[in-house]
């Protein structure tokens, strides 16, 4: 499977945006992702990144679902700033729209606010496996690019669906994964950016060196796709050169 990764409009931009705002950034998303469905079979929507308030992904992958679109829909769900009954709404509300499974993550700190819950992602997956809900989402758990799998082991005892990875630089940290992991039953989602000028401060942010797989990126993607049957595709700041390598990968969507 291929997925790319987008984020849902802000809906705080310096200051509270109108709804006329927010649904011209709303109608441009969606303008987005179903041109880019054309190459890819997965749609991965974020939740708040730098804890900075969007419209939720849950309420946009249901507006995805309901204009037709016949895609693999995940969102990530936040736990840092939610209590369970807020979270529990949240994975009803999954069930109840159409969405195919949640990453469960800590998220970013935000920039106002309490700053965490003390929930931890492997405990509320837990949680909401032994309520059922396994029956009807893929629930996903992140891990490290490069994990020392005695500290995951909490995550791992959980038994999610999957794993999605931090942004991976290089594909041995994917094949040491695969090797660990995928013997186990989990499915194992390697996240990878696309390398650009207009992604650069992301790569940064992140550590990762864009150089050493720039000039082979689709190469590098279709090795990595061959351990795992699934990648998700990120990139941030740049959504044509995006959409200009995922038209080269089309024939992994397909496998």
């Amino acid at each position: 499977m291929i997925r790319y990764e987008i984020n849902p409009p802000r809906v705080i931009q310096e200051k509270v945006l109108s709804h006329k705002e927010v649904q011209s950034s709303l109608d441009k998303l969606k303008k987005r992702i179903f041109e880019i469905s054309k190459y890819c079979n997965g749609i991965h929507l974020t939740d708040s990144v730098l804890g900075v308030p969007r419209i939720s992904p849950i309420t946009t992958g249901a507006l995805i679902r309901n204009d037709g679109l016949k895609i693999n829909i995940t969102a990530s769900l936040r736990v840092r700033d939610r209590n369970l009954i807020s979270l529990t709404q949240s994975v009803y509300d999954a069930v109840l729209l159409g969405l195919d499974g949640l990453l469960i993550l800590k998220g970013d700190e935000p920039p106002e606010g309490p700053k965490d819950s003390k929930l931890a992602p492997s405990e509320v997956v837990k949680y909401f496996k032994d309520l059922g809900f396994g029956e009807n989402l893929d629930f996903y758990l992140s891990i490290p690019a490069s994990p020392n799998f005695d500290k995951i082991q909490k995550k791992i005892d959980v038994a999610p669906t999957g794993f999605v990875t931090q942004v991976i630089q290089a594909p041995e940290q994917v094949f040491r994964i695969v090797d660990r992991l995928k013997p186990q039953g989990f499915r194992i989602i390697p996240v990878i950016m696309v390398p650009s000028e207009k992604n650069a401060k992301s790569f940064a942010m992140l550590g990762v060196d864009q150089a050493k797989f720039k000039d082979r990126f689709v190469d590098f993607v279709t090795e990595i796709h061959k351990s795992t049957g699934d990648v998700l595709i990120t990139s941030p700041n740049d959504f044509r050169a995006a959409s200009e390598v995922l038209e080269q990968l089309k024939e992994l969507k397909r496998n």
